[in-house]
């Protein structure tokens, strides 16, 4: 069911969904939460069937705020907001409203959505594109417990990751983490194996992929040996190089949707390691509410640390001359290849412990 509202008001939109839910038979609010998607007209569509298929899983009320620019001066000087209320099968297993400002009031969408947020529920913020630099500290941000930000949609998603590390404040994540965790799974199980001192890693993967550097900074951080980063064609990451003291561990995804793990000593295994849809994505950062620290720590490593290498041990490389990334002390160029497993098996590596 659809409702359709021109120059309204948050107590009119409120007396639309009671109003709504009342017809289609459902006057109880069996919603669990508020999500607040902050977008334009370009990517509302997308980010609406992404948060209605995630609905399924977690039923919400999902506010969607669309900032319109006046062509006018006079326009911009008239504040007006349109809203379209969605119940019922239109709006997956929640309620929906979309949310059209147009002049002075884009500058106050909170106050916009304040009267809309479900009582008692907790308030996850998402911006599909263009994310503030400080989402806790953006008015609709700090409205929120958990605040997603998606920096692979970003012009520059590399220097964006160093400005989410400045800015950081717990609750927030980021959709380029959420693409790995099924990689960060995997490789922690084949770690689990096997009785082996880790002594260098490699990260393969497209060269403005922000999952990437995630990733390498994760491995850096976490196992504290030198991460080098090299470059491929994709499609986003496509294969992780282990290097231990019983031999190389691989994980190696050339196709995007189906990986190979190799350990030594073992036979090959084929794992199901799928990019994923938006969909799934959000709903794998709204089963958990609380701050995710794994993630705060792997950031704050930070990209230029990994471009100079753990604790000093190789003075930095610069930018290579296709533009790739050079990040460890191995003395190899950071240039296009295949797989990990081709691709250090000259490369000397230093030892280092593991934490």
């Amino acid at each position: 069911m659809k409702t359709d509202l021109t120059d309204t008001t948050a107590s009119k939109i409120n007396k639309a969904l009671v109003k709504a839910r009342r017809a289609i038979g459902t006057p109880a609010v069996g919603m669990v939460l508020t999500l607040v998607i902050v977008t334009d007209e370009e990517n509302a569509y997308d980010a609406l069937k992404a948060a209605g298929d995630a609905s399924r899983e977690h039923p919400s009320r999902t506010l969607v705020v669309i900032k319109r620019v006046s062509r006018s001066p006079r326009d911009r000087t008239e504040s007006r907001l349109d809203a379209e209320v969605r119940v019922g099968a239109d709006a997956g297993t929640g309620e929906t409203v979309v949310l059209r400002l147009h002049g002075e009031v884009v500058d106050h969408a909170q106050s916009v959505v304040l009267p809309l947020l479900l009582p008692d529920a907790p308030v996850v913020v998402w911006w599909p594109v263009n994310a503030p630099l400080d989402p806790a500290n953006d008015p609709l941000g700090a409205l929120a417990q958990r605040r997603v930000t998606d920096t692979y949609a970003c012009e520059q998603p590399v220097n964006e990751l160093a400005a989410r590390a400045d800015a950081y404040t717990p609750g927030d994540t980021d959709l380029s983490w959420t693409r790995i965790t099924p990689w960060r799974s995997m490789l922690a199980a084949a770690l689990d194996q096997v009785a082996c001192e880790v002594q260098g890693v490699e990260v393969e993967g497209e060269e403005f992929n922000p999952s990437c550097e995630l990733l390498a900074m994760w491995l850096a951080d976490r196992l504290d040996v030198p991460v080098r980063r090299t470059r491929s064609s994709g499609p986003g990451l496509t294969a992780v190089r282990m290097d231990t003291d019983c031999g190389p561990i691989v994980l190696d995804r050339a196709d995007g949707s189906l990986a190979t793990l190799a350990i030594q000593g073992q036979p090959k295994r084929a794992v199901a390691l799928k990019r994923r849809e938006t969909a799934e994505l959000i709903a794998e950062e709204l089963r958990r509410l609380d701050p995710d620290d794994t993630y705060a720590s792997a950031l704050r490593y930070g990209v230029e640390r990994l471009k100079q290498g753990n604790g000093g041990d190789a003075p930095a490389k610069g930018e290579g001359e296709a533009g790739g990334r050079e990040a460890v002390p191995a003395p190899v160029e950071s240039v296009a290849k295949g797989p990990a497993a081709e691709a250090t098996a000259e490369a000397p590596v230093k030892r280092a412990a593991v934490k």
